[in-house]
Order: C-alpha cells, then sequence, then structure tokens
C-alpha cells in the first residue's frame, strides 16, 4: 500500500541528507523519498546505502528519485520519476516486481498516460508555486478537475508548498495523500499533524497495494 504521507528529502550535502532522514524517521514517517540531485554523482551510491540503513531500522519505506539503477542495487521500496526521467515502462524492467513507480504529472492528460504505463501512483502537482515558474498551480480546482476527469483507484499524491491547512481542501477533491519537503525539513513535527490530518499511520493505508 502507498502511504498517504511522503516526506521528500532534498539537502545540498549528504550529512544534511543524513540528519533529515533521521529525523524524519524518528518522527513517524512512513515514506521518504531521497532526492539526488545536488549531490555529487560519485557519492550518490554511498548516500543511497546509508540513508537505507536509516530506514530499515524504522521500517520506513525508502523511494530513490530519478535513480532506477541504484533503487535497484540497494533494494529500495522503489522509484520516483520526474517528467524528464526514464519511461515507467522502462523503468519497470530494471526493477524487482515488489518495487514500487511513481512519476509526476501536471495535466489531466499526463495522468492518462502514466495509468496507460501502470504506475503505481501520480505526483500531481504543483498545488500550488512559491517562485516563477512555466508551469501553472493546479490548486484546489485542478486537482478535483483532474481527479473527477480521471475515474481511477490509482492514488494521486499532490504536491507543491502543501501546508496542514490545506490538506482538507485537498482531501476532498479525491487526492489521496501528499508528498512535503521544505515545512517538513523546517519543522519535523510536522508529521505527526500531517498524518493526522490525513487519517494516516501503518494500518491506515491507501487501498492501492504494491505490485
Amino acid at each position: 500500500m502507498i502511504p498517504k504521507l511522503h516526506y521528500t528529502s532534498q539537502a545540498n550535502s549528504t550529512s544534511a541528507h543524513l540528519e533529515n532522514i533521521q529525523k524524519a524517521c524518528g518522527s513517524g514517517a512512513e515514506l521518504v523519498q531521497l532526492d539526488l540531485e545536488h549531490i555529487a554523482v560519485e557519492e550518490h551510491l554511498r548516500l543511497a546505502q546509508e540513508v537505507i540503513k536509516i530506514t530499515a531500522h524504522f521500517q520506513t519505506r525508502l523511494i530513490i528519485k530519478s535513480h532506477y539503477k541504484i533503487a535497484h542495487e540497494i533494494k529500495a521500496d522503489g522509484i520516483y520519476l520526474e517528467n524528464t526521467d526514464i519511461c515507467p515502462s522502462v523503468a519497470r524492467s530494471h526493477l524487482y516486481p515488489w518495487q514500487t513507480i511513481g512519476a509526476t504529472a501536471h495535466t489531466l492528460q499526463e495522468c492518462e498516460t502514466l495509468l496507460i504505463k501502470e504506475v503505481d501512483y501520480i505526483g500531481l502537482g504543483p498545488f500550488r508555486t512559491s517562485k516563477k515558474t512555466e508551469t501553472k498551480a493546479l490548486g484546489i480546482d485542478g486537482y478535483t478537475a483532474i481527479n473527477e476527469g480521471l475515474e481511477t483507484q490509482t492514488p494521486l499524491i499532490g504536491f507543491g508548498d502543501i501546508t496542514p491547512d490545506d490538506v482538507k481542501g485537498i482531501l476532498k477533491t479525491g487526492v489521496s495523500g501528499i508528498a512535503v519537503a521544505d515545512a517538513i525539513t523546517q519543522n519535523f513535527d510536522l508529521i505527526k499533524t500531517f498524518n493526522q490530518l490525513l487519517g494516516a499511520s501503518s494500518t491506515d493505508e491507501m487501498r492501492h497495494t504494491f505490485k
């Protein structure tokens, strides 16, 4: 099953990632996504190997962003792909059958394409934007329209500067859960708050099962 709260660790150093993930797991995170974007390529595998030691200790699921070969090598729980990454269908052939694939979509059409490629969940956003970007913020209206247009059981995970005040409205749109980076990194106590708002726990997750 796909947890309702995803914590994305985004950091500029190995030590910061390890500290963030240790705190997140200790605060009750059920799923951590490791974003290696700002880490030197030669450090990617070593960092992922250190991170999975932490997540395994806490029985937290580990998702590797973009780097499917690393996810396969360390036997992470899955991968998360951006639009510019490898096609989910191709990535599937490089992973273990039990590893999950999540992928980003910004529009209804992109969601429909990902469903054809049989992803396990879709990261839908951005809910809002905090800086200038070509990607339009979807907001409550966008989430509602896309969810109604899809009619799918595949979980939709909202992302994009989501705060605790947004959760109730987001859930009403039919979006199943949320991914949060900065807000949690600034205050790991928010993990408990988000979990309570989402009704998330290890025994109350989404109906969609891991393949």
